[in-house]
């Protein structure tokens, strides 16, 4: 039997390398692993952008950033726009979130629209398609987002009195004299957060998802559910309660991976985003070893709420019928390569975990293996959409369905190259290099050895992965690799100049007859010479049922059955 229901779980800035499935040396994750262990583990799994919102949106729409348009955190995707919500939906599904989704109103195209942004299909536009159970985009007290969110109302009633209880508990910690000391600053990364685990962000997007799901097995238990359960951490502010505050230390922090190279005749891009103000902090020891140990204890803090999450799925007796899909936005810099946060493509930034458990029987020949297929974002829409029986939409969605790698059934990887890119004009390093906005567009295309990035006005970027796995050296002025640039860049430009934006016309139906049997039956008759012709198209192309369906083909079809009538015998 396949799948009722998908868990489809995301971490806000997780990155790859910090689960123990995937190889960290320090941070044991038990119940991550675990799933690996009941599924499948990507190990090329990578996001669309390095960045939030441009991320999320091409994960909910299936499409690359261009295609959605959503190019940076809080620019809307458009109305209408349709995402794994929209497509499930009429098929009996119900798609809810829980937590965070950094998505922004299209507030100008649903008034043009004449839609109320509080009606039921207002709403669903503005919550990226999905009904909000629990809305919580986590970074709310001074920036724009919701100012007195549910988690606030949770805190006051679990004793946290306080203002803003997310700020003043799950996001600050205090000194011997009791005074708050906030959470954004990285000083005091290593202090523990004032709030109890039980209260803080984590385990409150959990408990909301269990109150989903008892929510929907008491409200309707036959109807299916995709249920979007998306932590705002491990994402700053870099604060964690105990007992997590005190599990790791500075010898616990892995090495930077970065080199003196990397500084020295660096690309202009590449240098404006090492001289940001966070990526000059990361670059200082005393940061990385007050902040990565935080950063770590959140991690194990999520992996220890996976284990309730699981666990309350086997207790309510559907963990035989979920499938449960676990990964990430996109990564953390953390001061390798000289950054701080994840504006870039390097590995840190951009590959993601991402672990698919179905419990199908059709999934069991793949359990616990790992699969090295060149994998996307992009792919987790169709995957839905296939697993529900939904017909492909390849002329919307850019991504290919994954349901074939958990069956075993897929033998060759469909995609040759991994593509990702960033709108970099809403940052200082825009100012810094003069560059009007609309030029700011990175783009990057990686065949699993060579990654390429281009970007207007600049010399490219090139890495080889295969030689320089840890991407130390930048090849791209190199002239030994000009032949890999240029291949890579015509592999891009190709890809660039393929159109994404007729999504409300299929292919099958250009590429049929459908569309030219329209315009017959709608009377429009172009190019005929005279009546003989059209009746052989009529009788040789399009058939009686179109003829007969524009009454301005009736004559020439009435003439036609006349002279085929059968004469009658005397």
């Amino acid at each position: 039997m396949p799948a009722k229901n998908v868990l489809f779980i995301m971490c806000d800035q997780l990155r790859w390398d910090y689960l123990s499935c995937y190889g960290h040396p320090r941070l044991h994750t038990p119940n991550i692993d675990a799933l690996a262990e009941r599924g499948v583990r990507y190990d090329r799994a990578y996001v669309q952008s390095p960045v939030c919102g441009a991320s999320r949106m091409s994960t909910y729409t299936g499409r690359y950033v261009h295609a959605h348009g959503a190019s940076w955190n809080f620019v809307p995707i458009k109305a209408g726009e349709m995402t794994i919500g929209d497509y499930l939906r009429p098929m009996g599904v119900r798609s809810v979130l829980v937590g965070k989704t950094h998505m922004k109103a299209d507030a100008m195209g649903m008034s043009r629209l004449g839609i109320d942004p509080t009606s039921q299909i207002g709403v669903r536009i503005s919550e990226c398609g999905f009904d909000p159970f629990e809305r919580d985009d986590g970074i709310h007290p001074y920036s724009g987002h919701e100012p007195n969110p549910p988690y606030n109302d949770y805190a006051r009633a679990h004793g946290l009195d306080a203002e803003n209880p997310w700020e003043e508990y799950a996001n600050a910690a205090e000194d011997d004299a009791g005074d708050l000391l906030s959470g954004w600053f990285l000083k005091y990364a290593d202090r523990p957060a004032r709030v109890p685990d039980p209260l803080s962000e984590t385990p409150y997007i959990t408990t909301r998802a269990m109150n989903f799901i008892d929510d929907a097995l008491e409200s309707n238990p036959d109807q299916p559910w995709v249920a979007h359960v998306s932590y705002i951490k491990p994402h700053w502010p870099y604060i964690v309660p105990e007992p997590y505050a005190s599990m790791y230390g500075p010898d616990d922090v892995p090495p930077a991976n970065r080199s003196d190279a990397e500084r020295e005749n660096a690309h202009p891009i590449f240098e404006e985003f090492m001289n940001r103000r966070v990526s000059k902090n990361f670059c200082r020891d005393e940061v990385r070893a007050k902040v990565i140990p935080a950063y770590m204890g959140l991690i194990k803090q999520i992996d220890d709420q996976m284990g309730r999450l699981f666990k309350h799925l086997g207790d309510r007796g559907i963990a035989d019928e979920t499938m449960i899909v676990f990964t990430s936005d996109h990564g953390d810099y953390l001061g390798d390569h000289w950054l701080g946060e994840k504006d870039l493509f390097h590995e840190e930034a951009l590959r993601v975990p991402l672990i698919i458990y179905d419990p199908s029987s059709e999934a069991d020949a793949t359990r616990g293996t790992l699969n090295t297929d060149l994998v996307e974002a992009i792919d987790l829409a169709p995957t839905f959409l296939e697993m529900y029986g939904g017909a492909p939409v390849p002329h919307v969605m850019d991504g290919h369905s994954l349901m074939g790698t958990l069956s075993g059934t897929r033998k060759v990887d469909p995609r040759k190259y991994v593509i990702a890119e960033y709108d970099y004009s809403f940052l200082e390093v825009r100012a810094a290099l003069d560059m009007p906005s609309r030029e700011c567009w990175l783009r990057m295309i990686f065949d699993g050895r060579f990654k390429y990035i281009h970007g207007e006005r600049f010399r490219p970027m090139l890495f080889d992965l295969e030689a320089d796995p840890k991407e130390l050296t930048d090849l791209g002025d190199n002239p030994a690799y000009a032949d890999v640039r240029a291949e890579l860049h015509e592999a891009l430009f190709e890809w660039a100049r393929k159109p994404r934006q007729r999504s409300t016309v299929p292919d099958g139906a250009i590429e049929g007859t459908e569309i030219q049997d329209r315009i017959g039956e709608n009377g429009i008759l172009i190019g005929y010479w005279d009546e003989a012709e059209l009746e052989d198209a009529i009788k040789n192309k399009w058939g009686k049922r179109l003829a007969n369906a524009n009454p301005l083909l009736a004559p020439t079809l009435n003439k036609l059955l006349r002279r085929e009538q059968p004469e009658e015998k005397t």
